[in-house]
């Protein structure tokens, strides 16, 4: 099953957020915490980092067969790119790479590692919520661990929906509501405190107890669920697919491959299984 992520205790990715519904050309605050920097500067240079990324890229890439034609080098878009792990394992590949992220040090110390290692690509301090691309211009957007952390998180997945030409793949994980095994909080089931419960511990790492939420400068807002994401994909066009969907078969054994078919035919258990599955994982493809 794909994993892109541990549930350990580790700092919450708030890479790419921003915390304001706010009009274009509002400044956004592009400074980080040490403690969340320190993190992130070295996990994403850790050999399991790299493992984790090239198994999010070759999962997409296995249904880039609707897409372009093999061989044809894409248009990758890396919302939230943090220091640039997963963005230059496509461009390994030779595929044309656009980055962005709010943490301004994060952004520059990837700039610095992709041109170390030879590779040309677009990195931007920005907001999710207003892209600095055209309309259609992109074959894959991905975002990882990244809306939660976005207050106004509608026009986020629109701005995403906004730059993928028709037929392309949105790939982004995210939090899940219905699971209370979480990471974001260093607090006991989390996912299942009621909603002002929530915004009263936000509060809290946001002033007061910054640990609570692992130093993240944007803690997690919002907790969903594949169904209602879907929806909302829906209604703008995209096809989604879930973690047991996305699943290769023939990577398991016996016992596995049974139950994620029962998974995939019985919805009951297909719930019951997102129950048990930490976190949110959605491959979308633009039909339209």
């Amino acid at each position: 099953m794909l994993i892109v992520g541990s549930a350990g205790n580790k700092p919450s990715i708030q890479d790419g957020a921003d915390s304001n519904k706010s009009a274009p050309g509002t400044a956004f605050d592009h400074s980080t915490h040490e403690e969340f920097y320190r993190y992130y500067a070295e996990e994403s240079a850790s050999p399991e980092a790299l493992v984790r990324m090239r198994r999010v890229r070759d999962h997409v890439m296995k249904f880039l067969s609707t897409g372009a034609p093999g061989g044809s080098s894409l248009d990758v878009a890396d919302i939230g790119c943090g220091a640039g792990a997963q963005s230059m394992t496509w461009a390994e590949l030779g595929h044309r790479v656009h980055a962005l992220d709010v943490n301004e040090q994060l952004v520059q110390l990837g700039r610095e590692r992709s041109s170390t290692a030879g590779f040309e690509i677009d990195f931007r301090v920005g907001s999710a919520t207003n892209l600095p691309w055209p309309d259609k211009s992109m074959d894959v957007c991905l975002a990882l661990e990244l809306l939660e952390h976005v207050e106004d998180w509608e026009k986020c997945l629109t701005e995403f929906t906004r730059i993928l030409r028709v037929g392309g793949w949105l790939f982004f994980t995210t939090t899940n509501a219905l699971c209370p095994i979480q990471a974001e909080f260093n607090l006991p089931l989390y996912s299942w405190y009621p909603g002002p419960l929530k915004r009263h511990y936000v509060q809290l790492a946001l002033t007061k107890r910054p640990e609570l939420a692992n130093y993240a400068k944007y803690p997690a807002y919002h907790w969903f669920t594949f169904y209602g994401l879907r929806k909302f994909l829906k209604h703008r066009g995209f096809r989604s697919l879930d973690r047991f969907d996305i699943t290769n078969l023939e990577e398991k054994g016996a016992a596995a491959r049974s139950v994620i078919s029962a998974i995939r035919a019985l919805p009951p258990l297909r719930f019951a299984a997102q129950v048990c599955t930490p976190g949110t994982i959605i491959l979308a493809q633009r039909q339209s």
